[in-house]
């Protein structure tokens, strides 16, 4: 077909708008929190995340395109530009090529000028290589591969390659040492047999197209980025889903999504970035390590030592059987319960996971099972999330900042971490379980919906755990409470947790929002707790939990807050209300656990204002008469008046 003026303007159009959402909202993320880390790193804004209309194009000219037709045993070919010998193709020349017909073991080497573009057409194309990559792009400055409408385009490799010196760092069934673009609407299913499946050692775009990827080692990998715009991905990965890789340049080594629906199957990570994770939109459904029923922590806070062996059963790649159910089998299904002993009755062997391909350092066992996991920032501001991972659901060695989005997870261990800053300001973030639900060094939450299930604790700033082992997988070990800080300022929070609900090694703030705990039945832990100082001035919040380790605010808090231990255990799902003088209900929550102390604090309290504290059968009066007021006597006795315990 030849390609329109109004395909060309729907191109532009697309590309511009992309360029746009690109860089929208950087200044909107950096400004979310007034508190800010001191690591400098890479970040949303520092990354070039817009796609060009040439990347959107999937018109062309029909008349001056070369044909090429596997029949037979060999490859037909009707223009110049290409040379053909038995199966093998040889395109030296900028130009399109249209693709068609079924070659049982041949291949496609794109080796051109260095400045050369080249546009592929799979017109229904199934290439079988017994030998090598079925396409491999040695030299040009640009391929882009243009599924056309309506077709099955098929690449399938081997166990195994047999390389010689031009290509001995080949390790993917489309392997391109140039920048490789991907569009059309048609259907490319790449089985990949050897190592990975689709692999740039430059910049690899995807605008559209129906992608399918089985393989025994990484999915699809840009070494330099990855920038997603659109299309359907089904993918089954031995070990990682898609990466970048670059570690030399800050604005290198990037994954960028604005759209696009993805089904992720991975053994080990499904998104990976050495610096930046930017998703403004899309859905994702991800499985990562055999999913939060092979989780790496047990709810004692004990490491699972199984849990490496078995990710290799996570159910992607060649022999994979896709998500695992509750008995481990690749059929689907809710995870079960956090594993409370070693066995979780799955028996497989360890996957040999590549952290970097092997143009960069030879394959490496690797025992890190996230779904989104970045070395500087993960920055979400759009999408539909549903992930079930061993390891942490997101994860960055640098910052998280979530600015929209439905994000729903169940985890094997973290939540979401971060080791510097993790800031919330809208969206909705759903854990439905993990080890520890949200874990920073600085955590604010400006706004959103957020609910977190735990077995240890809810919130945590500094990482590490009160009962949980210290050289566990994934365990980032924080090693000074200084500018460890947890911000509420706005937003609605729900914590479920067995160990503390929120807790900061350092100092806790809430000047907004609206928070519910229900915490720990253990006396160990607290529905709050802090090293530092913990002052309200705004907001409304009511934490429930055992008597032993309970703490309430600050008096250094301009808002008035009450602890109060009641004189017998309450109840699983018996509504706790606070009324006033009037019987006036202030506030009101039902916790799901049994529980005896409770802290609470709104802008309605007054001071000498006596209120009533009804639970199950239980009622008993307080007056206010401070800006804390408590009868606790546990051992963290009160916590109302300042400064820090070292519990």
């Amino acid at each position: 077909m030849k390609i329109s003026d109004t395909k060309k303007l729907a191109a532009i159009t697309a590309a511009l708008f992309i360029t746009v959402t690109a860089f929208s909202g950087c200044s909107e993320s950096a400004n979310s929190s007034q508190t800010t880390s001191s690591i400098s790193q890479a970040a949303k804004s520092d990354i070039d995340a817009s796609i060009a209309a040439e990347d959107i194009d999937v018109g062309y000219d029909e008349e001056s395109s070369v044909g090429i037709t596997f029949a037979d045993g060999s490859a037909s070919i009707d223009g110049e530009g290409a040379t053909s010998e038995g199966e093998t193709v040889t395109i030296s020349q900028a130009g399109t090529y249209i693709l068609s017909g079924t070659a049982t073991n041949g291949r496609i080497i794109v080796s051109a000028d260095k400045t050369a573009e080249i546009k592929l057409i799979f017109n229904g194309v199934d290439i079988t290589c017994s030998d090598n990559a079925p396409l491999l792009v040695s030299k040009a400055k640009k391929v882009y591969i243009v599924l056309e409408d309506g077709t099955e385009n098929v690449l399938t490799d081997s166990a195994s390659y047999s390389l010689g010196e031009d290509d001995s760092n080949t390790d993917g069934a489309i392997f391109s040492k140039a920048d490789l673009t991907i569009n059309g609407s048609g259907t490319l299913t790449v089985n990949a047999n050897y190592k990975h499946g689709i692999v740039s050692k430059d910049d690899l775009v995807i605008t559209d197209g129906n992608i399918n990827v089985t393989s025994a080692s990484t999915a699809m990998e840009g070494k330099d980025s990855v920038k997603i715009s659109g299309g359907t991905f089904n993918i089954s990965a031995g070990t990682n889903g898609i990466k970048s890789t670059n570690t030399e340049a800050s604005d290198k080594g990037f994954i960028s999504v604005t759209g696009g629906s993805f089904t992720v199957v991975a053994n080990n990570d499904a998104f990976e970035a050495e610096t930046v994770i930017s998703i403004e939109g899309g859905s994702f459904d991800i499985t990562t390590g055999g999913g939060s029923a092979n989780a790496s922590m047990k709810s004692d806070g004990t490491p699972n030592s199984d849990w490496q062996n078995n990710m290799g059963n996570g159910g992607g790649g060649p022999n994979g059987m896709g998500r695992p159910d509750d008995n481990g089998n690749g059929t689907g299904g809710e995870p079960p319960a956090m594993p409370t002993t070693d066995n979780t009755g799955l028996t497989i062997e360890t996957a040999a996971n590549t952290t970097t391909d092997s143009t960069d350092t030879t394959d490496s066992t690797s025992t890190s099972a996230k779904a989104l996991k970045a070395g500087n920032e993960v920055n979400i501001s759009g999408g539909e999330f549903k992930i079930d991972s061993a390891d942490d659901s997101v994860h960055s060695n640098g910052n998280i900042v979530i600015t929209g989005g439905n994000i729903s997870v169940a985890s094997g261990d973290n939540g979401m971490h971060a080791n510097g800053n993790l800031t919330i300001s809208d969206g909705t973030v759903d854990i439905t379980k993990s080890y520890e639900g949200i874990e920073g060094s600085i955590v604010t939450i400006d706004g959103g919906t957020i609910s977190v299930v735990a077995s240890d604790d809810g919130i945590n700033c500094a990482g590490g755990s009160d009962t949980g082992s210290t050289d566990r997988m994934g365990a980032d070990q924080f090693s000074s409470q200084d500018g460890v800080e947890l911000n509420i300022n706005g937003g609605t929070v729900t914590v479920d947790a067995d160990g503390d609900g929120l807790d900061s090694n350092g100092n806790f703030t809430m000047a907004g929002g609206t928070v519910c705990v229900c915490g720990p039945t253990n006396g160990g832990n607290g529905a709050l707790d802090y090293n530092g100082t913990a002052n309200v001035t705004g907001g409304t919040l009511i934490a429930c939990g055992a008597v032993g380790m309970e703490e309430g605010f600050s008096d250094t808090s301009t808002q008035y807050s009450v602890l109060h231990d009641l004189g017998s255990t309450v109840s699983a799902n018996e509504k706790l209300t606070i009324t006033d003088s009037d019987d006036k209900e202030i506030l009101s929550f039902t916790p799901i656990k049994t529980w005896q102390s409770v802290v609470f604090t709104s802008a309605d309290l007054k001071d000498g204002e006596t209120y009533t504290i009804t639970a199950g059968s239980q009622s008993e009066s307080v007056t206010i008469d401070g800006i804390v007021t408590s009868n606790s006597t546990g051992m963290s006795f009160g916590r109302g008046h300042g400064g820090g315990r070292g519990f």
